[in-house]
């Protein structure tokens, strides 16, 4: 089988560990079926830009994960690390699309995909982090990414931005009260999350505990959001990555 991909723009080092083997485990990833790039460190070294055709011609499919960055920040505000990383991101999806490539944006990978497809994102739906319940729409009950999983379930969130529009070719898979747009399609095979079907309990305390002081949650709060952390109930959403890599699995 060829490996799927997923693309990392974290700069810590033992964030980023911790989410590739969340990633691995929730979706059900043998040894070696799942490989890496670190987008932030390639492009900080000052190597050349991906050749993004062939990188995808040796992957299933591709999976961006969660990020400091937030794409709806005004321009002026993000450094040329952040700006050269949506670049990269962009001229991704362009190839992505354009070979209707599989792809799996989730949290971060929500705002580049929208943002590609000439969505709105801002802070008007952004959600403190925590367990929050969504549900799943009708076109939702049937997209082959959402098999198995509950009408009604609990997921993680904790994001600043989120879709405020979607364009008109895009198709709602999951919503929630707080924040509307919770999971896309657009085309056939190209989905985003606001949830983090990557994450577990322990994958989510940790990274409250470095991102701290990245205005995610109150930190006087802090003692009573692990509390509820480590108290909720979240087995849905790990099904839609594991559907990802059941559906899009090739040799």
């Amino acid at each position: 089988m060829l490996p799927f991909l997923l693309i990392q723009t974290r700069a810590d080092d033992p964030v980023a560990a911790d989410e590739l083997r969340s990633t691995t485990e929730l979706g059900g990833f043998a040894p070696g079926e799942l490989t890496t790039l670190r987008l932030d460190r390639a492009l900080a070294a000052g190597g050349p830009a991906p050749d993004w055709a062939a990188v995808l011609a040796g992957h299933s499919g591709v999976i961006v994960g969660g990020s400091p960055f937030n794409s709806s920040d005004p321009e002026e505000s993000k450094s040329g690390l952040q700006l050269a990383v949506e670049a990269e991101l962009g001229r991704l999806l362009d190839v992505v699309m354009a070979r209707d490539v599989p792809f799996l944006g989730a949290c971060y990978g929500i705002g580049t995909l929208g943002l590609h497809q000439g969505a709105r994102v801002d802070s008007t739906y952004g959600e403190p982090a925590g367990a929050v319940t969504l549900h799943v729409t009708e076109a939702g009950r049937q997209d082959p990414l959402l098999a198995g999983v509950a009408p009604w379930f609990t997921a993680f969130v904790g994001h600043k931005e989120a879709i405020r529009t979607l364009p008109e070719d895009a198709v709602v898979l999951v919503a929630g009260e707080a924040c509307p747009v919770q999971m896309f399609r657009i085309g056939a095979h190209q989905y985003a999350t606001q949830f983090h079907p990557e994450l577990d309990v322990d994958g989510l305390l940790y990274r409250l505990e470095i991102y701290a002081d990245h205005g995610y949650y109150d930190p006087a709060e802090a003692e009573e959001l692990f509390a509820r952390v480590r108290t909720a109930t979240v087995s849905e959403p790990r099904k839609v990555l594991a559907n990802f890599r059941r559906r899009y699995a090739r040799g």
